[in-house]
């Protein structure tokens, strides 16, 4: 016999009491840590029991590649936080942008995309969206003509992510929800930068919303995880006979850390995003550096857009560029102490990298230009050492 937390009126709970407890749902032995059911598995009182499962005609746990225990606590949870009607959780973040793509489409439809995406995103379209017969569209994300000219005619889907990676660049969210909806079309919204703390697609008109659970969810470099959210019927009539023939599924112990990780979420995100301001604002008044980019800063070139959609905070990711390019950014990168060289984001380490020859390195010279991005920028993600010891170590690199 299992006891949920539903019946505890999880609607009425603030977010970090729904990190903490939304969804969680406990056997007959009254454990207090969600419980982890590492099994592929589930067996049946009878043959026609398993037949009734299998068939949907009775509610109950088949295979571990469809469903289970500890995924579906992470799923519950996650559509607590976001205010989605259902959600399916997959290997990794691709695995979720790949599904939600490729689930639905059918030869003939059109997706239409900014320019500034994260590259795999951009090589599924570039590479297999055209296979299916599916047609796309590029738009430079912060032109609302663009949007107008690209939405003036039918379309199955809308992909964007803001900020974006790594030039953190923002996209209306309201703006395109409603051109899209007008061109026929849903609109999905990759807002693993942001993450569900500091901004909610949902809440400005998005379908969908797509995350890599790696990131900011769990938040310290153990586990690879994705997920989708939207309303409960288009994922039973759009995603779910994929997911469970397909088999992206997130395996239960990976679920299990992120379930763990999401109890500290809203405080990570938080002081992760108050130090990233800090460093920001110290780095722009560098000799060496020539631009940077943070959400927060009045200087973005999209900070309105920005302070609408996420109000609270500007994030845990900043964007710089220094003087003398290429060779000057790998020497900074060679010299920092602390900070680690890494292509991964949203941890509780700061994590540095060059998006140019790493993240972004097999888009063309053009379209790398398309976006702003060019051999003097690194991005950065901020964590949760002292502030002070961060800004300290990229200035004795500098």
């Amino acid at each position: 016999m299992t006891k949920d937390t539903k019946d505890r009126k999880p609607g009425n709970w603030r977010p970090q009491t729904m990190m903490v407890r939304g969804g969680t749902t406990r056997s007959e032995h009254g454990e207090t840590s969600e419980a982890l059911f590492l099994n592929s598995g589930f067996v049946y009182d009878s043959p026609e029991e398993q037949s009734a499962r299998m068939a949907g005609e009775k509610a109950g746990y088949i295979y571990s590649r469809y469903a289970n225990p500890t995924v579906r606590m992470l799923e519950e949870r996650l559509c607590l936080l976001e205010g989605a009607e259902d959600c399916r959780a997959t290997a990794s973040g691709m695995a979720a942008i790949h599904t939600m793509l490729v689930a639905p489409v059918k030869p003939g439809d059109r997706i239409v995309a900014p320019r500034a995406l994260f590259s795999s995103c951009i090589w599924i379209l570039k590479n297999v969206m055209p296979k299916m017969g599916v047609e796309v569209t590029w738009v430079d994300g912060s032109d609302p003509k663009e949007w107008e000219r690209a939405l003036s005619k039918p379309c199955r889907f809308v992909l964007i992510e803001t900020p974006s990676n790594p030039m953190l660049d923002a996209v209306d969210i309201r703006m395109v929800a409603d051109l899209t909806h007008a061109a026929g079309g849903e609109l999905i919204v990759d807002n693993v930068f942001a993450s569900p703390i500091l901004q909610k697609p949902l809440e400005f008109g998005a379908d969908w919303v797509v995350y890599s659970t790696t990131k900011h969810m769990d938040g310290q470099g153990r586990t690879l995880g994705g997920a989708i959210l939207g309303k409960a019927k288009a994922i039973e009539d759009n995603i779910q006979q994929y997911y469970r023939h397909t088999g992206p599924s997130m395996s239960p112990f990976n679920a299990w850390i992120v379930l763990k990780g999401l109890e500290t979420m809203d405080l990570r995100v938080r002081a992760m995003s108050a130090n990233a301001r800090k460093i920001a604002d110290r780095l722009a008044g560098h000799p060496k550096i020539t631009a940077v980019r943070y959400p927060g800063r009045s200087d973005h070139p999209h900070h309105n857009i920005h302070a609408a959609q996420m109000p609270e905070a500007g994030g845990s990711m900043v964007a710089f560029s220094l003087k003398g390019g290429r060779e000057a950014a790998f020497g900074m990168l060679n010299k920092l102490g602390l900070v680690d060289i890494s292509n991964n984001l949203g941890d509780a380490k700061s994590l540095i990298t060059h998006p140019a020859t790493t993240t972004h390195r097999t888009l063309t010279d053009e379209e790398r230009a398309a976006i702003g991005l060019d051999d003097t920028w690194v991005r950065l993600s901020v964590g949760l050492e002292d502030p002070e010891d961060i800004v300290e170590d990229i200035e004795q690199a500098l």
